[in-house]
C-alpha cells in the first residue's frame, strides 16, 4: 500500500514555531544574564505573545484529533443516534464560545487600531499582538468542524494512517 505524502498543517507548524520561538527567546536571555548582568528588553513581552500563539494553535490540533478535554464515558454508553446528538451539541458549546471570542477579539483588535495603542514593554503597535486572537479562534472552529462531519461519518480519527 503507497503512503500517503504528510499533509500541511498550518496550525501544527504554527505551534511548533512559537515553542520554538518561547525556548530560544528564554535561552537568550538566560545567557545574556549571567554572562553580563542585563536582559533583553523584549523577552517577556515577545514570550507571553508565542505563548498565546502556541496555545491557540495547540487547541486547533487538539480539535482537529479529537483530543480535547471531555467527559467520553456518557458518549461510549449512549446509541448511535444520541451519540451524533452529543457530539452536535459539543460542536455547538465550542462554536459558542468561539465566535465570543471570535468577534470581541476583532472589536478589541480594530480598537486597538484604531486608538493607536502601544504594548507598554517595546511601544510596538497592540494590534499585532491582538489580531492573533480571532484569527486563531476563527482556525479553531474550523478544525472542530472538520473533526464533527469526521465524527459523524463515523471516523475516529483521520489524520492516523493506518498501515497494515
Amino acid at each position: 500500500m503507497p503512503s500517503r505524502p504528510p499533509k500541511f498543517r498550518p496550525d501544527a507548524w504554527l505551534a511548533t514555531i512559537a515553542l520554538v520561538a518561547i525556548c530560544l527567546i528564554s535561552l537568550g536571555n538566560v545567557i545574556v544574564r549571567y554572562a553580563t548582568d542585563a536582559s533583553f528588553a523584549f523577552t517577556e513581552e515577545f514570550s507571553v505573545f508565542f505563548l498565546v500563539i502556541l496555545t491557540f494553535a495547540g487547541a486547533a490540533v487538539a480539535a482537529r484529533h479529537n483530543q480535547h478535554i471531555r467527559i467520553e464515558l456518557i458518549e461510549h454508553y449512549l446509541p448511535a443516534w444520541a451519540r451524533r446528538m452529543v457530539f452536535v451539541l459539543q460542536w455547538l458549546g465550542g462554536v459558542t464560545v468561539l465566535g465570543i471570542m471570535t468577534w470581541y477579539g476583532s472589536t478589541f483588535a480594530l480598537q486597538e487600531y484604531q486608538w493607536e495603542s502601544l504594548s507598554p514593554g517595546l511601544g510596538l503597535p497592540n494590534w499585532i499582538y491582538v489580531i492573533w486572537l480571532p484569527l486563531l479562534s476563527v482556525a479553531i472552529i474550523i478544525r472542530m468542524t472538520q473533526n464533527l462531519i469526521d465524527r459523524l461519518r463515523g471516523k475516529e480519527d483521520p489524520e492516523v494512517i493506518h498501515e497494515s
